[in-house]
């Protein structure tokens, strides 16, 4: 079978990541075990993790013309990304997040995610559309993501939303997503738990549910089928990336044709796996060095 195209739609940033061995207290300073600097945001890892697994990515983001926007762009190309600029001259600064991770795991982050980049009217390139096996959207370029979802849907490619958080505008996404993919803190409004997320989705006419949670059972609902999807358990070096590993890796097994939840069991398999490694990329480097 040959390579799956993907398409994903969404944030890219530059991740400042500190290993730190205690998070700084207020008026204070620590010093950090080391440092390291990636391209990151939802789409832009799961993409790089989809073509890691032996697919064709397209990130659809905004870089921009920004001299650190050099930093993404060049992350792109080693991992054989096709760009789509959303706001090719886009001259501020790229999207940054401050990372700190302690030795335990846990992380502090501090990102001014899409909110300072203004959006530009959406062009949907239908060539590079025609050509995907399945379409992810993760809602931080609302405009983007509803946009490109409603063109997939009409070319009859399934789309998968990222849910990581509840935005506005995800509604209107809604009526254009096959599958959802949420995470616990995804709360749409009136809903307080899990329950209610999926009560709220299987309204909206989402066919494809799943809730995430960590370490925990992935719950799932499926055309009337609904279950557990057992996680991996492994000893935790560092969680980072590893939500958005998991969406690229199930994008990944679902144009391979798998079905809905073996895909689900292949990400969680792969995401967990990348939790026994520092940082989002390490995971990949036993592959590449074979």
């Amino acid at each position: 079978m040959s390579a799956p195209d993907g398409i994903f739609v969404g944030l890219s940033t530059i991740d400042i990541v500190y290993a730190v061995d205690q998070f700084p207290a207020a008026n204070s300073k620590v010093a950090a075990r080391s440092q390291d600097v990636f391209a990151g945001g939802p789409a832009t890892n799961a993409s790089i993790a989809f073509a890691h697994l032996g697919g064709k990515a397209t990130l659809v983001t905004t870089v921009g013309r920004h001299p650190l926007a050099s930093l993404i762009r060049d992350e792109l190309q080693r991992y054989s990304i096709r760009l789509v600029d959303l706001n090719p001259d886009f001259d501020e600064v790229p999207v940054i997040s401050s990372i700190s991770v302690s030795r335990s795991a846990e992380r502090s982050v501090t990102s001014a995610n899409a909110a300072r980049v203004n959006e530009v009217p959406v062009k949907v390139d239908v060539g590079v559309l025609k050509e995907a096996s399945v379409v992810l959207v993760d809602g931080h370029y609302m405009q983007a993501c509803q946009a490109w979802a409603r063109a997939a849907r009409a070319h009859g490619k399934p789309v998968v939303l990222d849910g990581g958080s509840w935005k506005h505008g995800t509604p209107e996404l809604l009526r254009s997503v096959d599958t959802a993919i949420c995470s616990a803190d995804f709360l749409p409004p009136g809903c307080s738990t899990g329950d209610d997320v999926i009560r709220y989705l299987k309204e909206r006419g989402v066919p494809n549910i799943a809730i995430t949670n960590g370490a925990e059972p992935i719950r799932f609902l499926s055309n009337g089928s609904s279950g557990m999807v057992k996680v991996p358990q492994v000893s935790v070096v560092d969680t980072m990336g590893a939500g958005d590993i998991f969406h690229g890796a199930f994008c990944y097994h679902l144009a391979m044709g798998r079905e809905f939840v073996e895909a689900l069991d292949a990400a969680g398999r792969v995401a967990t796996e990348s939790c026994r490694f520092r940082g989002p990329r390490e995971w990949m480097r036993p592959s590449e060095s074979q």
